[in-house]
């Protein structure tokens, strides 16, 4: 499949090979340039990253590991597409792992680190308000970690971490189709740095919940609707 994006190998030189190549196909996979079921091919993407076959594999696998790639018997490595048990999965995981990080890392939340989560969600709501999406979705995922980079957990927040990029595609597919969800997302946000600004710590983390659980049931019914189901 072509794309308008350029050669990884020759762009990118200061990152190692491996994490340029994947940096690159996440770009594709999250904007649905590579859809569902799509089958990357080791050989052609190296050929245009003008790279060997060993940092595309390694790309390859740490993509693997995001869950945003699947790699099967005969067939290689393909784009994963998540049955509903799966997302329901992913999402009770954030459900579960987030308010705990939060109720953590509020209280050391720092005034400069607060300035910055603001100066964030401003360009969130802006992303939003343009219609960048994928913009957007970077925004999001620096929000959220920044809010538990003080809990003092790093093995939890390489889990969470590594389930916001998981569930990245999905929760784009649910603030394009679904209408006012933007602006909800945009009002639990702001609320949040409110409710941990003022020492809300609990509340903080009941919104949180409500937050995350809201983009579950609402991305399980679209996707439902979708696919017949």
């Amino acid at each position: 499949m072509k794309t308008d994006a350029p050669f990884v190998g020759k762009t990118m030189k200061h990152k190692t090979m491996a994490s340029a190549a994947a940096e690159e196909l996440r770009r594709r996979i999250l904007n649905e340039d590579y859809p569902p079921g799509f089958q990357l091919k080791q050989d052609l993407l190296a050929r245009e990253f003008g790279m060997s076959r060993i940092p595309v594999r390694e790309a390859l696998l740490i993509l693997e590991k995001e869950g945003l790639i699947k790699v099967l018997p005969h067939r290689g490595a393909i784009v994963a597409e998540l049955t509903f048990d799966e997302i329901e999965e992913l999402f009770n995981m954030r459900i579960l792992l987030e308010p705990y990080l939060l109720e953590r890392s509020a209280p050391r939340i720092t005034q400069e680190a607060f300035r910055q989560l603001w100066v964030i969600q401003d360009k969130y709501r802006d992303a939003l308000d343009n219609d960048d999406i994928a913009e957007w979705n970077d925004l999001n995922k620096q929000f959220h970690m920044m809010l538990y980079q003080y809990a003092q957990s790093p093995r939890i927040s390489e889990t969470v971490q590594n389930l916001l990029i998981e569930c990245d595609i999905h929760t784009r597919i649910q603030l394009i189709n679904i209408e006012g969800d933007r602006e909800r997302a945009v009002a639990e946000h702001t609320e949040l740095l409110r409710l941990c600004e003022a020492g809300r710590f609990a509340e903080a983390a009941d919104l949180l919940r409500s937050h995350i659980d809201h983009i579950r049931t609402g991305l399980l019914s679209l996707l439902r609707a979708r696919r017949g189901q």
